[in-house]
Parts: structure tokens; C-alpha cells; sequence
């Protein structure tokens, strides 16, 4: 019986012994596996730095004039950029494979044979400095940019020592000048330098090229708010009316008055984006957003509905309008005058001075002022462009001021500024900051600003629709579609005195007005008037100019015309 109690002892103690030597075997493959994993990592650190050290030590024997070592350092010079496209995706820029020309003075063997060949296919280029270039002592030297493939291949037939190419990418704008100051332009290193691709470089591409990021391949392409079809109606009419009325430039914007996006926006004199030299002319200006102006009468519906929206002035109130209004030496007076008293809605449609001024001293200087800056009017605007100017007003507010301001001289700002603080007074009384970029309506929400009461936005669609059935706006009607606006007639100042024979005209509008989607802003500066006709105001211009705007893009954003309406069914609750 010992024996048997011995053999289950031994048994026992070896299957013990069995555990442990398993045990411990698992812990020797665990540690076997660890061992390996950080074996492979420090193998594949060492390969990660031997490859840094070997491009370093490659780079370090370059020569800095050396192609490969621009190719490798010099990201600007072969900058990717994503495309850009409109609202719905056509192509306002993209980039396009191109050659440019280069030399390696030290292995050219007969500069004055170089040369002379290079000439017979390339006769434009500057033989003197591609001479000295060649004739230097340097590793590397640019001789043209942007080669055609033709002449890349030209010249590549030659088998010149020491001339050679470098693949680069060219900006290519499909649309040439029909959106320039939207778009923008780059330079010959394929760097935003103006309008939207400016801002994508100062906002996205700067830090890639600064990480070192710069040939990898474009970027989703960026999405524009603007619709081409209709930029490129704009950019037409706006050749027309220069052409018409013999003005020395023109522009418009066509502005969603819901979400602040801008569907399109031109201003001429322009340029080709292919060609930004063009751009350099001393008349080239954004004049939509970087162009100051004298708003003219376009002012007084800002006037009137401050006046309404401060309480102190109903539609039903009238003001004196028979005579002149004499202020500091000055007289007030009205181009078409009326020469009595006269309601808010024909002060509004007669375009009277004396009333609007009127109307302004009832609110108040200070509250005058205020108002103008709770619109935007006098500071400089938020906008996805670079070129935005700043508004210029008087620097002590007196009464003179706030009368001459009441109805558009005397304060200066931009007209895509009269454009967004007017869509506030028809969209409910929003406003809005301008986008070039497709908005969703959670970022609506998030900016918009409440400025005036409901109630007198739709107050002032009463009397813009008012004004284009009867007063100076009828230019502007478009069967069905319901518009209606403001005149702007604002002398121009030359040699520090307003002239009668220089004029900004301006015409402000909305339509569908009795449920406003869009905002059309016409400028025209200095037109003549037509033959056979005496005068030029914008009634005469500028409105027609908004009417043709209207007829050929409200199909294009889907607005549906509507007859058999009339002015009744707004102006019922007046």
C-alpha cells in the first residue's frame, strides 16, 4: 500500500512538473514574439532614417543650381492646386501639365551655337539675356516658362547640350475673363495671388507647401457659390450696356437673399485669368467689392426703412416736399420735384430729397448713423475676397451729414455692401455676410443677424414693387417675374465739386418681390445718355441693365414667372 502511495506522489509531483515546464514554455514563446516585434520596428526605424540620411546626403552633393535639386526643393515651383468649380461642378479652373525650358551653363559646349538655335524656334525670347544666362557660371538657369508641346518638341529635335525641360503645372481657366475677379489668378509658380485663389492659398495650400506637400496630387475640387451660366449672362449684359451707353465701366451682382451666397459677380473693365499681365492695367478693379462710391438714391431705402422701422413714421405719414430745404448754407432741392406735400410711398417713387431728409432728421443723427452701421454699410465687409474696400464716411456726424447721407452722397462704400444690406430689406429683415461658397442653412442660422422688424421688410417690398409700376423704376420690369428696386442717380465729384455731367448710376432690386429669392445690383459709371434721348439717369441705364439680367437667368434658377397678379395682393394690409 506505501508503494501505491508512492507511485500517486510521483505521479502527482510530475504532472506538476509537466504544468510548470508548460508554463514556462508559453512565457519564453511570449517573450520570443515580443523580442521579435520590437526587432522589426527598430529594423524598420533604422530603414525610415537610413532613407532621410541617404536623400540628405544625396542632396548635400547637388549642386544648388543642379534641376533635380530644384525639383526636389523648390515645391512652389510645381505647386498642385485643386480645381474650382461652380455650383453645380463645371470647371471654372484647373490645372494642366506644361514644360518649361531650362540650360546648364557649365555643360554647354558652344553658347553662341546654343543660342542662335534656340532663336529659330523660340525668336521671342531675349537672345542678349539668354546669352549672359548660358555664358554664366551657373548650375542651373530658367530660360522659358510654360513651353507648348510643340515647341518642347522643336526644340528637343535640336539635341543642344546642356538644354533641357521640366515637367510643371500650368492654371488653366476655361472661362477666360467671364469670372476673373471671382476666380482670381496665379503666377508663373502656380501661386494664388488673386480673388478666390488667393484665398485658398492663404487658407489651405500655404501650410502643405510649408510641410512640404506640394506635388502630391490636388485636393477635392473647392465648390464655388456662383452658377456660370448666369455669371456669364451677367458678364454679357454688362458688355452690352457698356457698349449702349458709352460708359467707362459697369458691374453687377446677383445675390441669394436668403443665404448671402453670390451667384454671380462682374465688374469691367476685366481681364483674362489666363493672362493676369492684363490685370495690371490701371482701369482693372473689382469695382463690385473693392470700388468706393456715392450710392446715390439707392441710399433712401435704407432711409425709409429706418424711418419706418423706428416707429416714428408710418406709410401713411406725409411730409412737406413744396420747397427747398435750406441747411448750413446749402439748398436741398429735388430733380423732378413735386412741389408739395407728399405720402412715404411717393416720396419713395418720385425720388424726393426733401422728403427723404425729412424722413432722416425725424430718426435723428446719432440714430442715423447707427442704423447705417447695424446694415453693414459702414464698415469694411467680411467676404472670401482679398480685394474688399472700406467704406468712408464723415468724421463728426452734423445735421448736413445725416441729410445729404439720407439720400446717397456724402458716404461712400462699396456696391456689393448696398447689395447685401438691401437683400435685409426684403428677405424679412436678415442680414446676411456675403459668401463666394455654398452655405448650408445651419450656417445661415448661425450668421444671420436680425436687423430690422418683419413688418417693415415687408413694408419696403411694397414700395420697391411700388416704385417699378409707377415710378422711376418701370425700366426694370420683367413680365411674371415680379421685380421691383431702386434708382440711384449720384453725381460724381471732379475737382472737389459734384458734376452734373459725370454720374454712378445704380439700380437696386428683388425679385420675386412679393417673395423675394434673389437681389440684382446694376452699376454703371459715367454712361451717356442714348441718341435721341437727353438724359442719363439710372432709371434709363442701370434698370434696363437689371431687366435683361432677370429675363435670361430666372429660368436658369428655376423661378417659375407668375401672371395674373397685381399690386393689390401687397398692398391690401396698407
Amino acid at each position: 500500500m506505501n508503494s501505491r502511495f508512492d507511485a500517486d506522489i510521483a505521479h502527482a509531483s510530475a504532472g506538476k512538473h509537466a504544468g510548470q515546464l508548460h508554463f514556462q514554455g508559453s512565457r519564453r514563446v511570449s517573450a520570443m514574439r515580443s523580442q521579435s516585434r520590437i526587432t522589426l520596428a527598430i529594423v524598420m526605424i533604422c530603414a525610415v532614417y537610413t532613407v532621410i540620411s541617404f536623400k540628405l546626403v544625396y542632396f548635400g552633393i547637388l549642386e544648388p543650381g543642379d534641376p533635380t535639386y530644384i525639383a526636389n526643393l523648390d515645391p512652389s515651383t510645381s505647386a498642385r492646386r485643386p480645381d474650382l468649380v461652380d455650383r453645380a461642378g463645371r470647371t471654372l479652373a484647373t490645372d494642366i501639365k506644361t514644360a518649361s525650358l531650362y540650360g546648364e551653363p557649365r555643360r554647354i559646349v558652344d553658347v553662341d551655337e546654343a543660342v542662335e538655335r534656340l532663336a529659330s524656334v523660340l525668336p521671342d525670347l531675349d537672345m542678349e539675356q539668354v546669352y549672359r544666362r548660358l555664358s554664366s557660371d551657373a548650375g542651373f538657369v530658367w530660360l522659358r516658362r510654360e513651353l507648348s508641346p510643340a515647341q518642347q518638341e522643336q526644340i528637343h529635335s535640336l539635341g543642344i547640350p546642356g538644354i533641357g525641360f521640366r515637367e510643371e503645372t500650368r492654371r488653366f481657366y476655361p472661362n477666360g475673363d467671364v469670372a476673373s475677379y471671382v476666380v482670381g489668378h496665379v503666377n508663373i509658380d502656380n501661386v494664388g495671388i488673386a480673388g478666390t485663389e488667393k484665398v485658398i492659398d492663404d487658407q489651405v495650400l500655404k501650410d502643405l507647401r510649408e510641410a512640404g506637400f506640394a506635388a502630391a496630387e490636388p485636393s477635392e475640387p473647392v465648390e464655388l457659390s456662383i452658377d456660370i451660366r448666369v455669371q456669364s449672362i451677367v458678364h454679357d449684359e454688362l458688355e452690352k450696356a457698356m457698349e449702349r451707353y458709352q460708359a467707362i465701366a459697369a458691374g453687377a451682382v446677383v445675390l441669394d437673399v436668403n443665404t448671402g451666397e453670390i451667384i454671380a459677380m462682374s465688374s469691367l473693365p476685366d481681364y483674362d485669368s489666363n493672362n493676369p499681365l492684363e490685370a495690371l492695367e490701371p482701369d482693372r478693379l473689382n469695382r463690385m467689392s473693392a470700388g468706393l462710391y456715392e450710392m446715390g438714391s439707392t441710399f433712401k431705402a435704407f432711409t425709409t426703412a429706418m424711418a419706418l422701422d423706428s416707429g416714428k413714421v408710418s406709410l401713411s405719414s406725409k411730409f412737406d416736399a413744396s420747397k427747398p430745404l435750406r441747411i448750413a448754407g446749402f439748398t436741398i432741392t429735388d430733380f423732378h420735384g413735386k412741389n408739395r406735400v407728399m405720402s412715404v410711398p411717393e416720396i419713395f417713387i418720385y425720388s424726393s430729397n426733401i422728403g427723404t431728409a425729412k424722413m432722416a432728421d425725424t430718426v435723428g443723427i446719432e440714430a442715423h448713423r447707427a442704423f447705417l452701421k447695424r446694415m453693414g454699410l459702414l464698415t469694411k465687409m467680411d467676404l472670401d475676397l482679398p480685394e474688399v474696400a472700406t467704406p468712408v464716411e464723415p468724421a463728426e456726424w452734423k445735421k448736413l451729414n445725416s441729410v445729404t447721407i439720407s439720400y446717397g452722397h456724402g458716404v461712400t462704400t462699396t456696391p456689393l455692401q448696398t447689395a447685401v444690406a438691401g437683400a435685409a430689406l426684403v428677405n424679412g429683415g436678415r442680414l446676411l455676410p456675403p459668401t463666394l461658397f455654398k452655405r448650408s442653412r445651419e450656417d445661415v442660422d448661425a450668421l444671420a443677424t436680425q436687423v430690422l422688424k418683419p413688418e417693415t421688410s415687408d413694408a419696403m417690398r411694397y414700395l420697391f414693387r411700388l416704385n417699378v409700376e409707377q415710378g422711376s423704376g418701370r425700366q426694370a420690369e420683367v413680365p411674371g417675374y415680379w421685380v421691383g428696386g431702386k434708382t440711384g442717380t449720384a453725381e460724381k465729384v471732379v475737382n472737389g465739386r459734384y458734376s452734373s455731367e459725370k454720374r454712378f448710376n445704380a439700380f437696386l432690386a428683388a425679385f420675386p418681390i412679393n417673395d423675394p429669392k434673389y437681389m440684382v445690383l446694376t452699376i454703371i459709371d459715367e454712361p451717356k445718355p442714348e441718341e435721341g434721348k437727353y438724359y442719363a439717369t439710372a432709371g434709363m441705364n442701370a434698370a434696363p441693365m437689371v431687366s435683361q439680367i432677370i429675363r435670361r437667368s430666372a429660368p436658369l434658377l428655376s423661378i417659375r414667372p407668375q401672371f395674373g397678379e397685381d399690386l393689390r395682393l401687397m398692398s391690401a394690409r396698407y
